[in-house]
């Protein structure tokens, strides 16, 4: 085993901004507004490092797909612990049509050149809230895979993984190497320390192309239009139930 695990960070809108539709209806607004690391992929990065940090792993390598903005989220990361990172430059057209699938064989790629053990992924994006990146890279490299991870131990040769799922939890054994999603309970991510982030400007962050990789970034899929979501109608209050009842008449729900 090499000990080397790769783990994903999505360059996101902020959740804290208010999502604004472009005028033309093409797609949000991107332009001056603040992004910041997907927080499923700050679980990601955390978890990873704390394997790192138990000794059970030997290097954790960031990896992000984008244009050149995504090199500060590749820092961000390796300000919490990562040891160096790689920018899978996609820019433009092919950059704003990337899905998992592309995502996903880029990483498959990445994990045969790096000879990866582990790959930890956020279960998923917060733009997107696709859910899709860390099974396709599992079926792409044929590797067991442990999703929605709310804990992950290793037990001899095989990763214990116990998932998050609609009825508890279920724990898992699975051989390495293997692909891990982080769902929420995971972890609690650290704040990157200013002496950290100081030392990860000097960190190496290593530029590819997916070319490079062999890997085709066209997408199949073509967005015809984004909408705004209804806005909701003010609520109004009644003094009796014979008023609701009459409300509900008018409006013909009754």
């Amino acid at each position: 085993m090499s000990g080397r695990v790769l783990v994903g960070v999505k360059r996101v809108i902020d959740y804290a901004v208010k999502i604004r539709v472009k005028p033309d209806r093409t797609g949000v607004v991107t332009d001056g507004v603040k992004h910041s690391m997907n927080p499923f992929c700050e679980i990601a990065v955390e978890e990873a490092v704390k394997l790192k940090e138990k000794k059970l792993v030997k290097e954790v390598v960031a990896v992000s797909c984008g244009p050149q903005q995504v090199q500060e989220t590749i820092r961000t990361a390796l300000a919490m612990g990562a040891d160096r990172g790689i920018h899978v430059e996609v820019s433009g057209k092919d950059y704003e049509t990337l899905g998992p699938l592309q995502v996903s064989k880029i990483f498959a790629a990445l994990a045969k050149k790096e000879q990866a053990d582990l790959i930890i992924l956020g279960k998923q994006a917060i733009d997107d809230d696709c859910n899709q990146t860390g099974q396709m890279t599992a079926a792409l490299l044929d590797w067991p895979q442990g999703t929605f991870a709310s804990e992950v131990s290793f037990e001899a040769d095989k990763l214990k993984v116990v998932r998050e799922i609609d009825g508890g939890l279920e724990t898992i054994k699975i051989n390495l190497p293997a692909v891990v999603t982080a769902d929420l309970r995971l972890n609690t991510p650290r704040y990157a320390t200013l002496p950290n982030i100081m030392k990860a400007k000097k960190k190496k962050i290593a530029n590819v192309k997916p070319a490079d990789l062999g890997v085709d970034v066209c997408s199949r899929l073509e967005v015809l239009k984004v909408d705004e979501p209804p806005q909701r109608q003010a609520g109004v209050k009644v003094e009796t139930v014979e008023d609701l009842v009459g409300k509900l008449k008018e409006a013909g729900r009754v």
